[in-house]
């Protein structure tokens, strides 16, 4: 892990689709995650987390 992904994975955490914006951009993930982030904060901060960690 770089020091890019742990501020991502922190800003993950405070903020899923801001993790997600900084990973991928304005792609169909950061739409899934602002999807996932209203239905719930926990399963917005683990999508983060997971496209985060994939990459």
């Amino acid at each position: 892990m770089s020091g890019r992904d742990i501020v991502r994975i922190v800003a993950a955490i405070l903020l899923p689709p801001l993790g997600v914006f900084l990973q991928v951009g304005l792609t169909a993930q950061f739409w899934i995650n602002i999807l996932l982030t209203l239905l719930g904060y926990v399963p917005g901060i683990v999508h983060a987390v997971w496209i985060i960690a994939r990459r």
